[in-house]
């Protein structure tokens, strides 16, 4: 045998390995970008649903509470700013913690009418948004453990030179806010 002949072999032989690995990394990203993108889609549905049960607590809350109107005001526009906002980017993840903490100050201020909580509607509108938030807290769960592997693929070896050529970028979590970490303060 020729020794050119095996250096040719064996350079064929790398290439078609390098090209499997570089398939199957692409393959993989695209995998990972496409769960990343099913999983946000996952929190905007719960986002959604809450915005959609907002209208009906603040219309609760104002039968009862009607001289609370500044934190009625924060709720309601929190909540147009959560709807309006696009996206998945930081605009998107302050607004919505913004609304979340309207929301916990509205349930601070339910606390001091012990009709309103004694309502019926208003204790299954505040089930319901319970609800809602446990599944918006595990469809971010999800969301940021898809961006965690997306991410991690993307930022190693052999993977981040496949995400460079095919423009995979890492992507951003969903994080609490400042406005979800703050305690709720309520003055009367």
């Amino acid at each position: 045998m020729n020794l050119g002949l095996v250096l040719i072999a064996v350079l064929v032989v790398l290439v078609v390995v390098l090209l499997i690995v570089a398939i199957g990394g692409y393959n993989r990203l695209v995998r990972l970008r496409a769960q990343v993108q099913a999983s946000w889609a996952q929190v905007d549905v719960q986002l959604k649903r809450r915005h959609s049960l907002v209208p009906n607590l603040v219309a609760t809350v104002q039968g009862y509470a009607a001289h609370e109107r500044a934190t009625l005001e924060a709720v309601t526009n929190a909540r147009a700013a959560a709807a309006t906002a696009s996206g998945g980017g930081a605009a998107r993840v302050d607004a919505e913690g913004t609304l979340t903490a309207a929301l916990g100050r509205l349930f601070a201020v339910a606390e001091a009418y012990p009709q309103l909580r004694a309502s019926e509607n208003f204790a299954e509108l505040q089930r319901e948004l319970a609800a809602t938030e446990d599944k918006i807290a595990y469809a971010r769960q999800f969301y940021n453990s898809a961006v965690q592997s997306l991410n991690t693929a993307v930022q190693t070896l052999p993977t981040n030179i496949v995400a460079g050529v095919g423009g995979f970028r890492p992507e951003p979590y969903f994080a609490a806010t400042g406005a979800e970490r703050a305690d709720v303060s309520v003055q009367f």
